[in-house]
C-alpha cells in the first residue's frame, strides 16, 4: 500500500481537520481508515508465469527427447474415484466442455494422474511455476522418468487460492487462453488426468495432463 507524505506529522495534520470541518468528519474519517483494513483478501490465480522464457502450454511428440533413459516407473496408479475433489472436478469440468463443442469425452489416465501430483507438489514445495523443473525436466522428460509411453502428449498447469471450486476454475481460466484452450478441446488426445497439490497456505496447485497413447 502507497503512503502519502503530506510533509505534516500526524497529530498536525488531524488538528488542521478538525478546526476546518469539525470533530465529527474526522472521526468519520478514521473510523473509514480502520474498516479498510479489515478486508477480506482477493481470490488470487495464474496460469503460468509471464516470464518469456517460460512456455505457456506444452505438447510433444513421442519422437522428441527419444534418447532419455527411462530410471524410474509409477508406482501407484490412483482411479478416478480416488482423485481428490479438485482432480475431479477439473476432470468432469474438461469433459463437460468437450461434450458441448461436440467432442468426445476423455477417459481418467491413472498413470497420468501420478506424475500430475508429483509435478503439482513440486512446483509447491520447490517454489516454482513451470512445465520445466528446476533442474530442467521437461514435460517428455518427467513421462519417461515415469515410464509413460505415448505419442503425443500435452500439459496445462495452473494454482489459485480462495475459490470455492479450485479445479473448475483452474479450467474456465484455461479456456480463455488459445494455447490451454487447444489442449481442451483437441481432438488428438484420449485420455487426461489432473494432480493437485494443496500447500499450507491453501494455494491449490493443479497440473492437468492429455495423451495419445
Amino acid at each position: 500500500m502507497k503512503v502519502l507524505n503530506f510533509g505534516r506529522s500526524t497529530s498536525t495534520l488531524a488538528r488542521i481537520v478538525a478546526s476546518a470541518l469539525g470533530s465529527g468528519f474526522l472521526v468519520a474519517l478514521f473510523g473509514l481508515s480502520a474498516a479498510a483494513q479489515t478486508v477480506a483478501p482477493r481470490p488470487v490465480a495464474r496460469l503460468i508465469s509471464g516470464s518469456t522464457n517460460e512456455v505457456r502450454t506444452r505438447r510433444v511428440s513421442g519422437t522428441d527427447g527419444a534418447n532419455f533413459t527411462v530410471t524410474a516407473a509409477v508406482l501407484a496408479s490412483p482411479s478416478f474415484a480416488e482423485a481428490t475433489t479438485p482432480e475431479q472436478r477439473a476432470f468432469k469440468t474438461t469433459n463437460e466442455l468437450r461434450l458441448r463443442n461436440g467432442l468426445a469425452p476423455l477417459e481418467w489416465d491413472a498413470e497420468l494422474c501420478v506424475i500430475a501430483r508429483q509435478h503439482s507438489r513440486n512446483m509447491s514445495v520447490r517454489d516454482f511455476f513451470s512445465h520445466q523443473t528446476p533442474e530442467g525436466l521437461r514435460l517428455r522428460d518427467r513421462a519417461r522418468v515415469a515410464g509413460i509411453r505415448y505419442r503425443v502428449i500435452a500439459e496445462n498447469i495452473a494454482y489459485n487460492q480462495g475459490f470455492e471450486d479450485p479445479g473448475a476454475f483452474a479450467v474456465e481460466r484455461w479456456t480463455t487462453s488459445a494455447g490451454h484452450r487447444a489442449n481442451l478441446l483437441s481432438t488428438e488426445f484420449r485420455a487426461s488426468a489432473v494432480g493437485s497439490f494443496i500447500a499450507p497456505d491453501g494455494t491449490v496447485f493443479l497440473t492437468q495432463l492429455f495423451i495419445l497413447r
